[in-house]
């Protein structure tokens, strides 16, 4: 009969071969059931994944955080907060200008809608509404009222492709030209009307010292 110590190198060396595992296929590997292969898990520490409805394993030994606390292996995601829901708490309250459910989704490879509206209606969240949008915003209300501050400038939409060129090809040609005089001459040329604020948001993802 196998050692409790046994069952412990097993368990390692099925996470050598595989980084992460399923419950059932795990339990398989050590010849145990799975309640079992749980309480041996808990014993050498593991994080479950945020996606996949928590139900990939890994040893936390295994996965190497970067600096937003998330690490994927292929498609599955694991957090150093562990759940989706303390995940996506921490994330929105750390954002300077919180965070829609689209761009969380995007972060997190996953779809969190459902379980960002539960979290505001259980006022761990708050949230306000923006264009078409809800961005979501720490609880806390000093953090909060910081974070609505700065949703005009940062949920601003992103200029189109086509425009986004125009625009820098016109400050290539006059780099001394103020960002609201870009703006007009611009909009005055195609006949689209955009916003200074999304012409310096422009020039920010592209490490461009002009400011409004």
């Amino acid at each position: 009969m196998s050692t409790e110590m046994d069952t412990t190198q097993r368990l390692v060396s099925a996470f050598k071969r595989q980084k992460c595992w399923l419950i059932a296929p795990l339990a398989e590997q050590i010849n145990y059931s799975i309640p079992s292969a749980r309480r041996f898990l808990a014993k050498i520490g593991y994080y479950s994944s945020f996606t996949h409805n928590g139900r990939w394993y890994t040893l936390a030994s295994i996965p190497r955080f970067k600096q937003d606390g998330l690490w994927f292996h292929k498609k599955v995601g694991f957090s150093r907060d562990g759940s989706l829901t303390r995940t996506l708490i921490r994330m929105t309250e750390q954002s300077p200008m919180g965070l829609s459910a689209e761009q969380i989704g995007e972060k997190l490879q996953c779809r969190c809608h459902a379980v960002l509206v539960k979290l505001y209606r259980e006022g761990r969240l708050e949230r306000q509404k923006h264009g078409r949008s809800y961005i979501y915003l720490a609880a806390d209300a000093k953090t909060a009222s910081a974070q609505r501050l700065a949703i005009p400038k940062a949920h601003t939409a992103r200029l189109p492709a086509e425009m986004a060129v125009l625009v820098l090809v016109e400050f290539i040609r006059t780099p001394e030209v103020k960002i609201h005089q870009l703006t007009k001459t611009i909009s005055l040329r195609t006949g689209v009307l955009i916003k200074s604020e999304q012409v310096q948001m422009l020039f920010e993802q592209h490490g461009l010292k002009k400011k409004l």
